[in-house]
């Protein structure tokens, strides 16, 4: 296929660079200097002429809108937009309508991986949109990562991506909480982790993911706390949930808690550049009030 890919960045660029080498055709285009390896447009319009994907990888639902508006009108009849970029909703239902409506498929398509999974080809992508679009792209998401699944009509994708992520965010907190508690009541981790590992409180943050370092899986808690998955990342993620909840009136009062306080951490303590189980550190030095 002849491929256009908007947004050359950590997550972009080595998903470009697969696609290359399963022998795509694919034409980049980023604001910022071309990548190595990855042939470039002078404008986004440029890169997605004649493209039979274009798939963007952007930083927010705003920057979506403004690129989904440079590269609709260039775009072939038939051909389809991708976006794999996390962004709110509401944009990715737009953008799908603005495509739709100028003869276009249309899919949001966020994915859970990190630059790992997109350097390594192993992402997961969570896609929105139309049963035929889905079945264009799905070969260049089995490039990409390991697993795509298809959750329903336009802003599926995104809505199946922050729910996982309100998860994810909820149950850390709580089990950073769990690991600090245990160190005041003169609990040993590594006992902790053993009965909570294999009991109730099992959770893939506790057994895939241990904020506690020497405890448990290898994480960045065993690598001074250098992001795998970013703080300000995770916050990203909790805002969008928490938007989405307040468009859909939905009462999600601990992924308000968790959104509270990973505001707290990245942007009034020391959050930022952490990775998100870093949570775990800051609840050792907190008391009670």
């Amino acid at each position: 296929m002849n491929i256009a890919f908007i947004g050359l960045g950590n997550m972009g660029a080595p998903m470009a660079r697969n696609l290359i080498a399963a022998g795509h055709s694919v034409t980049g285009f980023d604001t910022m200097a071309a990548p190595e390896g990855i042939t470039t447009a002078a404008t986004a319009a440029e890169a997605a002429a004649g493209a039979d994907v274009v798939i963007t990888m952007l930083p927010n639902g705003a920057i979506l809108r403004a690129v989904a508006d440079q590269v609709i009108p260039a775009m072939k009849p038939g051909a389809v937009l991708c976006d794999c970029s996390t962004v709110d909703v509401d944009s990715a239902k737009a953008v799908a309508q603005q495509a739709e409506a100028a003869g276009l498929g249309a899919l949001d398509a966020p994915v859970s991986g990190g630059v790992g999974g997109a350097t390594a080809g192993t992402l997961t992508f969570m896609v929105g949109g139309t049963d035929a679009a889905f079945a264009t792209v799905k070969p260049l998401f089995d490039i990409m990562g390991q697993k795509a699944v298809h959750c329903g009509a336009a802003g599926a994708g995104q809505s199946a991506k922050i729910c996982n992520n309100m998860i994810l965010g909820v149950t850390m907190i709580a089990t950073c909480e769990a690991f600090a508690l245990a160190d005041k009541l003169g609990l040993d981790r590594q006992k902790m982790f053993d009965v909570v590992s294999t009991s109730s409180g099992y959770s893939w943050t506790m057994n895939a993911y241990t904020p506690a370092p020497g405890i448990g899986a290898t994480s960045p808690a065993d690598n001074g706390y250098k992001p795998g998955f970013a703080a300000e990342l995770m916050l990203k993620d909790l805002r969008l949930s928490q938007q989405a909840a307040e468009s859909a009136d939905a009462d999600t009062p601990m992924g308000q808690l968790a959104t509270a306080l990973y505001t707290q951490f990245v942007e009034a303590e020391d959050g930022r550049g952490m990775d998100f189980s870093a949570m775990l550190p800051r609840f050792e030095k907190r008391g009670r009030g």
